[in-house]
């Protein structure tokens, strides 16, 4: 596997090494020892899968303590853009944030790390989308930045008309306005 490094401390694009041949391909989306020594630790607790159509744009999502999540996060078949965004106190990327392309055709994934809020747009007519959580998913601790913010300005290559967004995504703070991650103790 290939592990490239982003701008983002901890934010890691994972490129697994595919073996393909006439019947098709083959590749590790998880190895608990092989992520481990590329820096990726983290006991996941829970993988979720979702479906949505060209335009659904997804985010900017985080969970407050005690129930943060790292994430890593992959495209079975379809394109996204993938968006994570640095929440961490007093961290000098603050604010900043790293878009990668996964899709079913490429098979990179990305590892988020706790202390980034993470979203996603479907750039195909169609994308499922599969990611593993550290932590359980808690409602009452779901927080969120809104996705057009232009103190982060994501391009998030959907026009604004085509997006589709969930209603409690066009209802969420600022950048400025949330609380910033702060490391736990």
């Amino acid at each position: 596997m290939n592990i490239i490094r982003t701008e983002l401390p901890g934010v890691l694009i994972v490129e697994p090494k595919v073996f393909r041949d006439a019947r098709g391909y083959f590749f590790e989306s998880w190895n608990k020892a092989a992520f481990e020594e590329a820096g990726i630790c983290c006991d996941f607790v829970q993988d979720n899968e979702s479906m949505s159509w060209f335009g659904v744009t997804r985010g900017l999502h985080f969970q407050a303590a005690p129930y943060t999540q790292a994430k890593l996060v992959r495209v079975i078949s379809g394109t996204v853009l993938d968006v994570a965004v640095d929440i961490r106190k007093g961290s000098p990327a603050f604010g900043r944030h790293v878009a990668v392309e996964l899709s079913g055709e490429n098979k990179r994934q990305l590892f988020i790390p706790r202390g980034f809020a993470h979203g996603f747009s479907v750039l195909s007519k169609e994308a499922l989308f599969a990611y593993k959580c550290d932590n359980k998913y808690m409602p009452s601790a779901e927080r969120g930045i809104r996705l057009d913010d232009p103190a982060i300005g994501i391009d998030w290559r959907v026009k604004p008309v085509e997006r589709i967004l969930s209603p409690k995504d066009t209802v969420l703070p600022s950048l400025a306005e949330i609380e910033p991650w702060e490391e736990m103790e």
